[in-house]
């Protein structure tokens, strides 16, 4: 538990694009959202890598953190993360490298191992399924390039080697949490949207955990949907854009962000509310004080050392109002740059 508050709260950006806007508004909404995030106490704000989704900016995910990182001063922004399926190694060693040169001891990298998208645009990437069976080894060689260069080293990774930016391991099932146990990494689960396996994998991780150079004990951080407003009715109305954002999801469409609904049940329908209610089962949603109690209920039921919150919110301001909120629920308090 942190001493400024219940544990440390970090936020999880995509650069939603609504319906009124286009993907410079969203980019500067990302940008505006962290400086609030910092100035109210949050520890991290973390980027999602997804591709060909109408709905989100984040594709080029690390010109995404330096744009956040360039607009803020002290808060650790990274990503959340890379699906290193995607990327050879060293071009992401080189693109993090290079954000831990210009953002000194600022930059995270979570690594997941799913596309973050679908089979087609996975070929468009010039990849391929078999990729992911190949991010254990993935995950070392990138480990590697980020260490300090060995004598006679044939590939170098400049920039990138000696930064030792710090990695997590991100993860919706219990093979993330094995590999970050048996790395000895901090561990991230996303149990916003996939929450079934939850505390298997905290268990297996903790289970599996062996010291490493980076972490000599086992950190986990859970994601959580967190939409915070002035009362439990207005917090439940902004939160029907996210339902109907998945709800679309399970109807193949990819649209852009919608605006909230006073009736969301006119919008979907009863099997489609159990599935969608089913991935978002880890949501605290209400005022300050309902959020406090969910908060406090997941940090004792998961023993987490820290949350990634997920605040999809339609108008910006809401969302600005729902961190402030967040925070002044959960005790934070802003950190000396």
């Amino acid at each position: 538990m942190s001493a400024s508050g219940l544990a440390p709260l970090s936020l999880l950006e995509v650069g939603r694009v609504n319906r009124d806007g286009d993907v410079a508004s969203a980019l500067a909404c990302a940008r505006e959202t962290a400086q609030r995030a910092e100035a109210v106490g949050f520890n991290r704000v973390w980027v999602a890598e997804h591709h060909n989704i109408p709905g989100i900016a984040s594709a080029a995910t690390s010109l995404v953190i330096n744009h956040i990182a360039a607009g803020t001063r002290h808060i650790r922004v990274g990503a959340g993360g890379i699906m290193l399926p995607n990327h050879s190694p060293l071009v992401i060693a080189e693109q993090f490298g290079t954000l831990e040169a210009l953002h000194p001891g600022r930059i995270d990298l979570g690594l997941g191992r799913a596309p973050g998208t679908d089979g087609q645009t996975l070929r468009a990437l010039r990849r391929n399924h078999a990729a992911a069976e190949r991010f254990p080894q993935d995950v070392l060689e990138l480990q590697a390039l980020l260490a300090p260069p060995q004598p006679n080293q044939a590939i170098v990774a400049v920039p990138g080697a000696g930064t030792e930016v710090p990695l997590w391991i991100l993860g919706s099932s219990t093979f993330g949490a094995m590999l970050a146990g048996e790395l000895g990494l901090p561990y991230a689960f996303a149990s916003h949207f996939a929450p079934q396996q939850l505390h298997a994998a905290l268990s297996v991780y903790r289970q599996r955990f062996k010291p490493s150079r980076q972490l000599q004990r086992p950190h986990c951080m859970v994601g959580v949907n967190i939409i915070a407003a002035d009362s439990d009715e207005q917090a439940q109305f902004l939160a029907s854009s996210q339902r109907m954002g998945y709800t679309n999801l399970f109807r193949g469409s990819r649209l852009l962000s919608q605006p909230p609904v006073d009736n969301i049940d006119e919008f979907w329908t009863p099997a489609e509310k159990a599935s969608v209610m089913a991935m978002l089962e880890r949501s605290i949603i209400g005022s300050p004080g309902t959020v406090r109690r969910g908060v406090e209920a997941l940090l004792e039921e998961t023993g987490a050392d820290e949350l990634m919150v997920v605040s999809d919110v339609y108008h910006q301001s809401d969302r600005l109002r729902s961190c402030e909120l967040i925070a002044e629920a959960t005790g934070l308090q802003p950190q000396a740059a």
